[in-house]
């Protein structure tokens, strides 16, 4: 009997925290969400309810806006394909190599964070323009850069690049080399040991990577408008519209192709985690 209200005692008697002050820590990150991410977004969902599900639907179905909302998307997702490709051979190059200026070649990679959008649009514009150095030389191959969706998509991986480096990077730099050493022993080729040993360990961190960077691109504005031109239903873009609409005092126009993008962008970070949740359920089973 004594035992048994020992163990009862025992069971209800609350377990410290580890880390003291959870509520008022809790309550604090709570409350900043709110005010910086929740409150925002739920004004902007608000705000587009004011048009009706019909005043919606009329609002981001116009030929002008589906346009802009289908080159976004394009631009987005080609130049999120670009950085998934060339940031594993990036991250793996800073990782695996030594070689002379290996520390400012790091630093560079962070530079789009730290750049304005709008410099990094102006430096982009001047260089692949007709008048620019790299721009120039692909014009009298008859390819233009600037003013064109390609132009769009060299600023999007321009600005995104840095995603997927840094989220593949700390993989590849905690990734055990035994394992790699073992297949060779056992004779594996360079190929079978990338795409069998080491290609699944940083696929989780590639899929964030690409859905940091979609969603960055997706969302971007100012390293676009210099070089993108602008011409409706060719180069002109999502975020374009809403400043467009903006300074028309459209605010519900803007709103509804706000909200469209938002849902957009919570759709691919939802799906990316999903993944990366199943793929670590998978690899852990």
């Amino acid at each position: 009997m004594k035992i048994g209200i020992r163990r009862f005692a025992m069971r209800s008697r609350k377990v410290p925290h580890v880390i003291p002050g959870f509520s008022l820590s809790m309550g604090i990150t709570i409350t900043f969400l709110s005010l910086m991410v929740l409150i925002p977004l739920a004004s902007v969902v608000l705000s587009a309810s004011e048009l009706g599900f019909s005043g919606l639907v009329k609002a981001v179905t116009g030929r002008r806006v589906l346009a802009g909302l289908r080159i976004s998307f394009l631009c987005a997702l080609t130049a999120a394909l670009i950085n998934a490709f060339f940031g594993v051979i990036l991250a793996w190059t800073l990782v695996r190599y030594k070689f002379p200026f290996k520390r400012l070649l790091d630093g560079l990679i962070e530079l789009p964070f730290a750049l304005p959008t709008a410099v990094a649009g102006i430096s982009l514009t001047a260089i692949y323009s007709s008048k620019g150095a790299i721009g120039a030389f692909f014009e009298r191959m008859g390819f233009k850069i600037a003013y064109t969706s390609t132009g769009i998509v060299v600023a999007l991986v321009f600005i995104t690049i840095p995603f997927v480096v840094r989220t593949i990077q700390p993989v590849l730099e905690k990734l055990d080399p035994q394992f790699e050493e073992a297949a060779v022993m056992l004779g594996a080729g360079r190929a079978t040991i990338f795409f069998r040993i080491i290609f699944p360990e940083i696929l989780p961190a590639l899929l964030a990577g690409f859905g940091l960077a979609f969603a960055r691109a997706l969302g971007e504005y100012g390293s676009v408008v210099f070089i993108a031109g602008n011409a409706p239903f060719k180069t002109e873009i999502a975020p374009l519209l809403i400043m467009a609409k903006l300074q028309q005092f459209d605010y519900n126009g803007a709103t509804a192709i706000a909200l469209v993008m938002l849902a957009a962008s919570f759709a691919i970070l939802l799906a990316i985690n999903s993944t990366l949740i199943y793929f670590g359920k998978f690899v852990k089973d």
